[in-house]
């Protein structure tokens, strides 16, 4: 059989397959249920596989790796533009053909070891973020009672035990108990966040790779981490510069008649490990004693904002200079190229 590209829907009980019989030249658009799905592609030559980067994907692009077939794993933007007529799934398998057929960049096939990595980033994140919802939502309680307490975790716990007293008497003891009972949960919760943060440096130490880039100012043991289950293979990359591009951190192009205007950075990518960089960022610029030439010389042409982002970009190019040239990182490297 001559080598084949399927485009797969993939969907929690039935996949949509969509390819071209490379021997009858049938045009084949028909659902497999998902028990039935890797026997279907056991029974095919090595081929092409295409498939959107979502739930499950990295499970199934594991698995038709193993059985010898190449995966390709894209964005949704970027296979929504082959979409024709009505969105079904015979239109996604069919669009999803039609993507992975032209060049772009494909999303890493990641180890489980890598994805229980970001598993344990994005539990974090949503502990973090379900704090911050508490401690917002206490705060506009209290506010409704005339009680105002200082924005921040720190100004919330100085102020709460006096407010609960003061409302004591005014309150039913079925709120002031839930209220008390909200503020201790807080605690909880971080007891689970830097109970996360072990267990992250614990692999860290372990890993190469997040050691080597977490030496880098303005890199932690949270972008490391983030960083190398993120990319995968850092040599899918031609450069540094494609790697900042891949994750949003270059200016948004549009343009006509040869005119390119430049705009904000496109905000493409990940979204997590971008936050993650211009955080990292930030603290050079705003918090190190010594951020650095470049970094001073940024500061000083640039707003703010921009000289943050310019020095996000800075790092994410170094990051993928460590990660793919396998070297330590070296304060005041410069590289040499070959006359």
């Amino acid at each position: 059989m001559k080598h084949t590209t399927v485009g797969v829907d993939i969907a929690k009980n039935v996949m949509q397959l969509h390819y071209i019989d490379a021997e009858t030249g049938e045009i084949v658009n028909k659902p497999v249920r998902r028990g039935a799905f890797l026997e279907h592609f056991a029974n095919l030559a090595p081929c092409l596989v295409g498939m959107e980067a979502c739930g499950g994907s990295q499970h199934w692009a594991r698995k038709l790796t193993t059985m010898g077939h190449e995966v390709k794993l894209m964005p949704g933007k970027f296979v929504k533009a082959f979409v024709m007529g009505n969105k079904n799934d015979a239109a996604d398998a069919k669009a999803i053909w039609l993507a992975v057929q032209h060049a772009g960049k494909s999303v890493a096939v990641k180890t489980e070891t890598q994805q229980a990595v970001l598993g344990l980033h994005r539990m974090r994140e949503q502990l973090v973020k379900f704090r911050t919802m508490q401690i917002n939502g206490l705060r506009g309680l209290l506010a409704e009672y005339g009680e105002v307490t200082g924005k921040g975790r720190a100004a919330l716990d100085k102020a709460i035990p006096g407010v609960l007293e003061r409302l004591v008497d005014r309150l039913p003891a079925i709120l002031i108990d839930t209220l008390r009972e909200q503020w201790n949960g807080l605690a909880e919760l971080d007891k689970q966040i830097a109970s996360i943060e072990r267990r992250l440096q614990t692999w860290m130490r372990e890993d190469k790779a997040s050691k080597a880039i977490a030496a880098i100012p303005g890199v932690g043991l949270l972008t490391a981490t983030a960083a190398v289950a993120t990319i995968g293979d850092a040599k899918t990359f031609k450069s540094g510069r494609e790697f900042a591009a891949w994750i949003g951190l270059v200016p948004r192009q549009t343009g006509t008649g040869g005119k390119v205007h430049l705009h904000g950075i496109s905000k493409r990518g990940d979204i997590y490990l971008r936050k993650l960089l211009i955080h990292g960022a930030r603290s050079v610029l705003c918090l190190a004693k010594e951020p650095g030439p470049w970094a001073e010389g940024i500061k000083k042409r640039r707003p703010l904002n921009v000289a943050i982002v310019a020095q996000a970009n800075r790092i994410a190019r170094t990051i993928w200079a460590i990660l793919a040239h396998d070297r330590q990182y070296e304060r005041g490297y410069l590289s040499v190229k070959p006359v």
